[in-house]
């Protein structure tokens, strides 16, 4: 499936004096037109749901309110298959024509690593506003040499019309103990961000530090162990750039969005769009960390190699942020 996806767009290929296996999308042949429609598609379904139930209030008619309100419960609610055809066309299509958006780059320490026939457990740092460079190890994209990949989001994605058919189609699921077992379990790598939308709540414009909100964060490694697959530490750099943001002093609103498992801030782009700047990410994917099969894994071992991925993941961010022109930058893991 990765070779076969790959040909939809071009990919500079080379390996660093480190042995890092570097990877660069892009398109020769994207137009503006087209990246603007990919990523509408892909990240413009909450702007465009706000747009419709306000136009509805205080736009429509009466009936036009209606039949707009009854389709967007239609598209929440409709059963979406990942295997669709047309459905991974647009997912081809948003793959080809974003990645010539972002000046993105993917660092893969130990590519020989990695065995297509394992399935891997990808710890993805930070969250930020939107973790927007996981996209490079979306399936579609066809990057890392494992034929089945899934990206587990935030389950409220999964309500929001257009968007849940659209990040299906991508290979996202959402973010479920039952999910992350099941894909494992059926061979699948699976990719999840384990400080989640916590790490909003500790985001800060005059810091020059990252947040990983992971020391209490477990549940990703008992389900590795229990499956017994590696895990895998990754680090995005400049993340944190490619959204304005703003969050609500008020507890009430922070709360009553935990509830719902929504952001709990206001973030947007380019002129208050949803389009992010369009300035560099640097995606660094650490070596596995290999671990015991346990269905029942004490909390001894559970913890044990909890700390095996925090310091990997701090090693990998102490390591690189210099490459990367961030010497700096601190990780904070609370």
């Amino acid at each position: 499936m990765g070779t076969a996806v790959a040909t939809a767009y071009t990919m500079a290929r080379e390996n660093e004096e480190d042995g890092s296996t570097v990877f660069r999308p892009g398109t020769a042949a994207s137009s503006p037109v087209r990246t603007v429609v990919a990523l509408a598609l892909w990240l413009g379904a909450i702007h465009f749901n706000l747009l419709l139930v306000l136009a509805s209030v205080f736009v429509f008619p009466g009936r036009i309110a209606a039949l707009v309100l009854g389709t967007q419960l239609l598209f929440m609610f409709a059963p979406v298959s990942n295997t669709n055809g047309w459905g991974r066309n647009i997912a081809r299509f948003i793959c080809k024509h974003a990645a010539d958006y972002f000046p993105i780059t993917l660092h893969v320490v130990d590519y020989n690593a990695f065995d297509p026939n394992t399935a891997y457990v990808f710890g993805y740092e930070p969250h930020c506003a939107m973790p927007l460079g996981l996209w490079v190890l979306a399936a579609p994209m066809g990057f890392m040499p494992l034929p089945k990949m899934k990206i587990l989001a935030s389950s409220a994605a999964f309500y929001t019309p257009f968007q849940r058919q659209i990040w299906t189609w991508l290979g996202l699921v959402p973010a479920s103990r039952k999910n992350f077992s099941y894909y494992l379990g059926a061979g699948y790598s699976c990719a999840v961000v384990p400080g989640g939308l916590r790490e909003m709540r500790y985001m800060d414009h005059e810091s020059d530090s990252e947040v990983a909100f992971i020391r209490s964060r477990k549940g990703f490694v008992r389900i590795a162990i229990q499956t017994g697959c590696p895990l895998v530490p990754v680090f995005c750099f400049g993340q944190d750039r490619v959204y304005n943001w703003w969050r609500p002093g008020s507890n009430l609103l922070v709360k009553i969005a935990g509830l719902l498992k929504a952001p709990a801030i206001v973030f947007w782009g380019k002129f208050g769009t949803f389009i992010p700047f369009r300035l560099p990410m640097h995606v660094f994917v650490g070596r596995p960390i290999e671990v015991t099969k346990n269905n029942q894994p004490t909390m001894d071992e559970i913890n044990e190699v909890h700390e095996k991925f925090v310091m990997a993941l701090q090693e990998l961010f102490n390591k690189h942020k210099y490459k990367v022109g961030c010497p700096n930058l601190q990780l904070q893991v609370i």
